[in-house]
C-alpha cells in the first residue's frame, strides 16, 4: 500500500485536481466532474476517492482503508466546507454529504448512493432552522434514514420477502392519512415517520441508528465500494466486458436540494433525443424533489421544453388550461433557470463533442449540474447522432466510424409495426419500451413467469407497470 500516494481529488469552486482524461482512476462520474468544473459548469463541490481504493478495499479491508484515507478526507472535508460556509457535524449550520459511485465506465442502477449523509437528530433541527424550512429537514433526514437503511444496513435483505420495510411504513401512514403522494405528509407525519424508521432499524438490527456523522461517513463509503462486488453489478460487468478489476471510485459532494419547496426541483436532461437522435434538447423534473423521485416512478415528472410538454399533453388527452395549471415545463415555470440550464448544456455537448446525458438540481432558485455523462441511444439515434454531428464539424469521419456500435447497428434489423396498420390497432395500454422493435406474445409481470413460459417455446413479453402484485396475478391467469 502506497501511503504516499494521491488518492482523493477534488473538484469545485476554482480549485480541480483532476479533468477528464482521468477516467480510469476517477471513475466517469469523477472525471467529468472535474471537467465540470474546469469549464466553469456550477457543480456542488467534493472530492473522488479514486479506483485503486476499491481494488485495496476488496484486498485488504475497511481497517486499512480507514487508515490510508483518513488524513486526505479530512482535508476534502475542510474545501467543501469552505465553499459552502457549512461544517461537517455541526449541528447549527450542518454540512451535508451526498456518496455516490462512480465506475469508469457507466453501469446505470447497478451500484449504490447514500444522500443527506451527516444528518442525526440534533443536525436536523439546525438544517430546519437555517433554511427556515422545517419540513424540508424532516422529509430529508426521513429520506436519508431509509436510504441508509437500504444501502449501508442493507435491511431488504433481512426481511423474509426482503421487500423494503421502510416502504411499507410509509405507504402505511400514506394509507392513515388519506393521502397518495409523500408531499402530502406534513411535518408531524415526517417526524413520525423518523421515529418509525429507527424503531424498525433496532428490530432488525438490534442496534441504534447512527447518530455519528463520522460513522455514517465511512459507513456510506465502504458501501459503495461494497456495491462493486454485489450480484447485480458482477452480472452487469459479464454482460457487458468490464473488468472486475477496474473498481468503483466514490464521489463525495456537498448536497444540494431540490426538495425545499416550489422554487426548488430536480430533473435528467438529454442534449439530443436518445429514441431519434433529433437534435432537441429534452429531459424531466420535478418540483420540490430529490434526485431519486425522477426516476422512481411514483410522481408523474413535467417535461422541461414547452414543445414537449404540450406533445406530452396531447398523447395524455390533458386540456391546454390543466397543463398550463398543473404541468407547467420548466421553460415556463423557471424561464431563468432554463435559460442557464439551455446555455450549459450546449456548453458540455460542444466541450465533449458528444451527446451528453445530465442530471440537475435548482436550490430556491439556483442552479446545480450533478454529473453528466455520454447519454446511451438506440441504433437509429446512434445514426442520426452520428451523422448530425459530422456535418456540424463536432467530429470527423474516423470518429463517426468509431461510434458505430454493432450490437446497436444490429437493433435496426428487428421487426417494428407497419404504420398504417398501427394506426387501426386497438389501443390496451402504453409504456415505456425497455428493447427496441416490437413483439408479440403473452403478456406476463414476473420474471419467473417469463423463464417458465420460454422454456415451453411459449412467446412472451416482460412488461413492469406500478398495478398491484394481486391483479397481476389474476392479469397472468387471464392469460392462460
Amino acid at each position: 500500500m502506497d501511503v504516499k500516494a494521491k488518492h482523493i481529488y477534488r473538484f469545485g469552486g476554482t480549485k480541480t485536481d483532476g479533468k477528464s482524461s482521468m477516467k480510469s482512476l476517477l471513475g466517469g462520474k469523477g472525471a467529468n466532474l472535474a471537467e465540470m468544473s474546469r469549464i466553469g459548469v456550477p457543480v456542488p463541490p467534493g472530492f473522488t476517492i479514486t479506483t485503486e481504493v476499491c481494488n485495496l478495499y476488496t484486498l485488504q479491508g475497511r481497517e486499512a482503508i480507514t487508515e490510508l484515507l483518513s488524513s486526505e478526507l479530512m482535508h476534502g472535508l475542510e474545501f467543501v466546507e469552505d465553499i459552502m460556509g457549512t461544517k461537517f457535524g455541526n449541528y447549527d449550520n450542518p454540512c451535508l454529504l451526498s456518496v455516490r459511485s462512480g465506475a469508469r465506465k457507466s453501469m446505470p442502477g447497478m451500484m449504490d448512493t447514500v444522500l443527506n449523509v451527516g444528518l442525526n437528530d440534533e443536525a436536523v433541527l439546525g438544517l430546519a432552522q437555517v433554511s427556515g424550512k422545517e419540513r424540508f429537514a424532516w422529509d430529508s433526514y426521513r429520506r436519508f434514514i431509509q436510504m441508509y437503511g437500504d444501502v449501508v444496513l442493507k435491511l431488504g435483505t433481512l426481511n423474509d420477502d426482503d421487500a423494503d420495510p421502510f416502504e411499507i411504513i410509509l405507504e402505511e401512514m400514506k394509507k392513515d392519512r388519506g393521502v397518495e403522494t409523500d408531499q402530502e405528509l406534513n411535518t408531524k407525519d415526517l417526524q413520525e415517520l423518523v421515529n418509525k424508521y429507527k424503531v424498525r432499524i433496532y428490530e432488525l438490527t438490534g442496534e441504534e441508528f447512527p447518530q455519528d456523522p463520522f460513522d455514517q461517513l465511512w459507513n456510506s463509503i465502504m458501501a459503495v465500494f461494497e456495491s462493486w462486488n454485489t450480484p447485480r453489478a458482477t452480472l452487469y460487468r459479464k454482460l457487458n466486458n468490464i473488468p472486475d478489476d477496474w473498481g468503483t471510485a466514490v464521489n463525495v459532494q456537498a448536497m444540494v436540494y431540490g426538495n425545499m419547496g416550489k422554487k426548488s426541483a430536480s430533473g435528467v436532461a438529454f442534449t439530443r433525443n436518445a429514441a431519434t437522435g433529433e437534435s432537441c434538447f429534452n429531459g424531466e423534473y420535478l418540483i420540490d424533489a430529490q434526485g431519486e423521485d425522477v426516476v422512481a416512478g411514483i410522481r408523474t415528472p413535467l417535461q422541461i421544453t414547452k414543445k414537449d410538454s404540450i406533445e406530452w399533453a396531447k398523447f395524455a388527452r390533458i386540456s391546454e388550461e390543466d397543463r398550463i395549471n398543473n404541468f407547467k415545463s420548466l421553460e415556463e415555470y423557471m424561464p431563468e433557470v432554463f435559460i442557464n440550464l439551455l446555455q450549459y448544456q450546449h456548453t458540455l455537448e460542444q466541450h465533449f463533442k458528444e451527446m451528453q446525458d445530465l442530471e440537475f438540481t435548482i436550490q430556491e432558485g439556483r442552479l446545480w449540474l450533478l454529473q453528466t455523462r455520454t447519454g446511451k441511444r438506440t441504433g437509429a439515434a446512434m445514426i442520426q447522432i452520428g451523422m448530425d454531428m459530422l456535418d456540424e464539424g463536432l467530429i470527423d469521419e474516423k470518429e463517426l466510424i468509431m461510434r458505430m456500435s454493432p450490437d446497436k447497428l444490429n437493433e435496426l434489423l428487428h421487426p417494428v409495426f407497419d404504420h398504417n396498420a398501427q394506426k387501426r390497432a386497438k389501443l390496451l395500454a402504453t409504456g415505456l419500451p425497455a428493447s427496441p422493435g416490437c413483439a408479440t406474445g403473452r403478456i406476463v409481470f414476473y420474471s419467473d413467469d417469463a423463464e417458465e413460459w420460454a422454456a415451453q417455446n411459449k412467446p412472451v413479453i416482460l412488461c413492469r407497470t406500478e398495478t398491484s402484485a394481486d391483479d397481476l396475478k389474476g392479469m397472468n391467469a387471464a392469460n392462460g
